[in-house]
């Protein structure tokens, strides 16, 4: 079984979001076959605001820090933190992950298709193992936000070696199921609220991604439990000390 496998299964693959070592343990721990970075949770863990190309040493760290995990590791690295695509393939073959996620917007801000093509095109002459999850922004941005649109910048990554194209931000049936309709790639979009994993595949879908929901649903969780102490309630359940603190030990086992 290889990390592209995972995206032709008889259900879409499920990818949770991971934003330091703990939390991806606890995700492996739950039985998920691979564990992707956020951005977003990189970023605001060491303070610093989503998109600005800051999470590059953290998300370098991590992915590192997750290889020994019997799991699949994919990171999320924005723009590829540079607009030269050989410093991207570079920094992407010493990643040492199965994949990554490369969106084509640098500061909020969509770059020309032919730009994004180019860095897609070096990660695949540099590391062709490595699984390409082109990300178009459009639905995300809400600039240039048409399916022919999308499409267009879609296609040219696919020319360019993508393995798959991510659409965040699309969330319409009917959208979603013209973009699978004509994109040859397994197609991944974030968490749908209404949909479930079953009806997303039914629409062609072949990944989803939990993106920073994870991360922000953490800290809203940490915020209850402070706010239930203080205010005399009922304290919510977590996972036993000796369990995580195991989780923890078994790591640090693998690394020797």
């Amino acid at each position: 079984m290889t990390f592209r496998d995972l995206h032709h299964g008889t259900s879409p693959l499920l990818l949770p979001n991971a934003w330091d070592v703990a939390s991806a343990l606890a995700f492996v721990d739950a039985g998920f076959p691979a564990v992707g970075t956020t951005s977003f949770g990189v970023s605001a863990s060491g303070g610093t605001p989503d998109a600005g190309r800051t999470s590059r040493v953290a998300t370098q760290t991590l992915v590192h820090q997750l290889r020994a995990l019997p799991a699949f590791v994919t990171a999320d690295i924005e723009d590829g933190y540079s607009d030269d695509p050989a410093d991207v393939a570079d920094f992407v073959a010493g990643l040492g992950a199965a994949g990554v996620n490369i969106e084509d917007s640098t500061n909020e801000q969509l770059v020309a298709p032919s730009a994004h093509a180019a860095k897609v095109a070096a990660i695949k002459a540099a590391a062709p193992d490595v699984f390409v999850n082109a990300r178009v922004e459009t639905y995300w941005l809400g600039k240039d936000a048409t399916v022919e649109q999308t499409l267009d910048r879609a296609l040219a990554y696919v020319d360019a070696g993508a393995d798959g194209i991510f659409v965040p931000g699309a969330t319409d049936p009917a959208v979603i199921e013209k973009l699978t309709s004509a994109i040859p790639l397994p197609v991944n979009v974030l968490v749908v609220p209404d949909l479930t994993l079953a009806q997303l595949g039914d629409l062609g879908i072949r990944r989803v991604s939990t993106g920073s929901l994870p991360y922000r649903a953490a800290i809203d969780a940490a915020v209850r439990v402070a706010s239930a102490v203080r205010d005399g309630e009922p304290v919510p359940k977590a996972t036993p000390y000796p369990q995580a603190q195991a989780r923890l030990e078994q790591y640090a086992a693998l690394l020797h």
